[in-house]
């Protein structure tokens, strides 16, 4: 059996830069909490937590405390109410969120509706609408359309969470031009991200079966998994080796291996050692 790891399997720049910062600030002697998991791993969240920060539900009065933000960013309320509850902030978002957040702000000066391409739910979309005080549209899928409010748009500044399909983001502009007469396209869709879903356009064809490593809160290892299923059949998606079932990949004579963004090198190698065991092949 061979097993080939994508080049850029696991961690990317803004991820690492995340616990690294989260790791230098729980070092220092004032407590530090955060607004819900650094990034979406339960092995990294775990990690963060043994460092000593804490998560939290909410703010409260603090005279001593640090609040680190997670990669994701968070809404504008947040930082202003922390201030005033008398935290000091550590800013752990992606620099590649960020540049989202320029957008966004720059745009919602100028009068442009935002729209939002991502999941309603997760929390860098959550950060991106939280920039604008002006309402914004998040759109999931071209087959989810808010029409109505659409066509009430006449100028709209669309941005994508920054670990989406770009096919499916494009597919969704091209629909919304037809609607909106002053349409801005900003490709927010981040390099690493990229790069992922450009390996995982080859894998599946070249291997027997494929292996995506990452948490089900994860989007960009759900957007991986999605596109290896629909090119090969064969293509599972698991958080640990104890979740990969032997007879997925019995018969394998290659397997492809690649990792969510947000995914640690250890349970990589966990899972390429589980794999290489005879008694699997």
């Amino acid at each position: 059996m061979k097993i080939n790891l994508a080049k850029s399997a696991g961690f990317c720049f803004g991820v690492k830069r995340a616990l690294d910062i989260a790791i230098e600030t729980a070092q220092n002697k004032e407590k530090v909490v955060m607004l819900g998991d650094i990034v979406h791993n339960e092995r990294v969240v775990q990690k963060i937590t043994q460092s000593g920060i804490k998560k939290v539900n909410s703010l409260k009065p603090s005279k001593n405390q640090i609040l680190l933000i997670r990669a994701h960013g968070e809404p504008k309320k947040v930082f202003n109410s922390a201030r005033r509850l008398g935290y000091k902030i550590v800013d752990a978002t992606c620099p590649m969120v960020k540049e989202i957040h320029k957008i966004v702000n720059s745009m919602g000066d100028k009068g442009y509706t935002i729209i939002v391409i991502g999941d309603k739910k997760h929390d860098e979309v959550r950060g991106i609408t939280g920039q604008v005080k002006k309402k914004s549209l998040v759109i999931e899928k071209l087959s989810c359309l808010p029409l109505a409010k659409i066509k009430r748009v006449k100028k709209a500044a669309v941005v994508v969470q920054s670990t989406q399909n770009l096919n499916n983001a494009l597919k969704i502009v091209e629909s919304l031009k037809k609607y909106i007469p002053n349409l801005r396209f900003f490709n927010t869709i981040c390099k690493p991200t990229q790069i992922k879903q450009a390996e995982i356009k080859n894998m599946p064809k070249n291997n027997n079966c494929m292996i995506i490593i990452g948490s089900k809160k994860s989007a960009n290892t759900k957007r991986l998994y999605e596109i290896s299923k629909r090119l090969n059949k064969n293509s599972w998606r698991v958080n640990s080796k104890k979740e990969i079932k032997p007879a997925w990949v019995k018969n394998a004579k290659s397997i492809g291996i690649t990792a969510g963004a947000s995914t640690p090198k250890e349970t990589i190698d966990e899972i390429i050692r589980y794999l290489s065991n005879p008694p699997l092949s």
